[in-house]
């Protein structure tokens, strides 16, 4: 089970350095800012939630996470520079992936360090979405957490579906995999239709 746990992780570290590196790359940074923006945006998110859980940060004894980063960062580079363009929502679909992964493994390991199910969820959507933030954040955007799509209540959702399963008695494995596949189908159905929750507009008021 561990050894799945890892894979996990690892494949969210991947996506989310796609990610970063899309996003790098629509800025037009240098290579520095390639990986500054991939490594932040992949491991962002994780940081903080151990942090919070007081526990030893993921990343600080494994080096694992790194090579994940960097050879996600490095494809995605080869890849992007055999095309002209990139489709506008590329980044989008890599983010929400990215949240599949790193949501529901973070909401289990706050639950591994005995949380509550509801501060397990609200530290699998940090996990989620804190990385995303800081990527906008560095590039001088809006996160798109505050944008008003569907975003951080994906997450929620996600996390809801996998402690209610838990709680029903399903195993761990089939719970996650339905929980990432819940959040993700949410987010890209978001994506797609552009699914919004009420944002405040200029005049003062509540726009739906």
């Amino acid at each position: 089970m561990e050894l799945y746990f890892q894979w996990f992780d690892l494949l969210g570290i991947a996506v989310f350095a796609i990610s970063g590196t899309l996003a790098a790359w629509r800025k037009q940074m240098d290579g520095f800012g390639v990986i500054v923006l991939a490594s932040v945006t992949a491991i962002g998110g994780g940081t903080l939630r151990d942090l919070i859980l007081d526990v030893p940060v993921i990343w600080l004894k494994n080096d694992s996470f790194f090579y994940a980063i960097f050879t996600a960062t490095a494809l995605t580079i080869l890849l992007v520079r055999k095309r002209l363009t990139i489709p506008n929502n590329t980044l989008q679909i890599a983010d929400a992936l990215g949240l599949a992964f790193f949501v529901v493994m973070g909401t289990q390991k706050a639950l591994d360090h005995g949380t509550s199910t509801m501060v397990a969820i609200m530290l699998g959507t940090m996990s989620g979405v804190c990385g995303g933030m800081i990527r906008d954040v560095l590039c001088r955007e809006i996160p798109l957490v505050f944008r008003g799509e569907l975003y951080a209540v994906t997450c929620i959702f996600g996390g809801l579906v996998y402690t209610g399963l838990l709680s029903l008695g399903v195993d761990k494995m089939p719970a996650m995999f339905a929980g990432m596949l819940a959040l993700l189908l949410l987010r890209l159905a978001a994506i797609r239709w552009h699914l919004t929750i009420p944002v405040f507009s200029r005049s003062g008021k509540i726009d739906p």
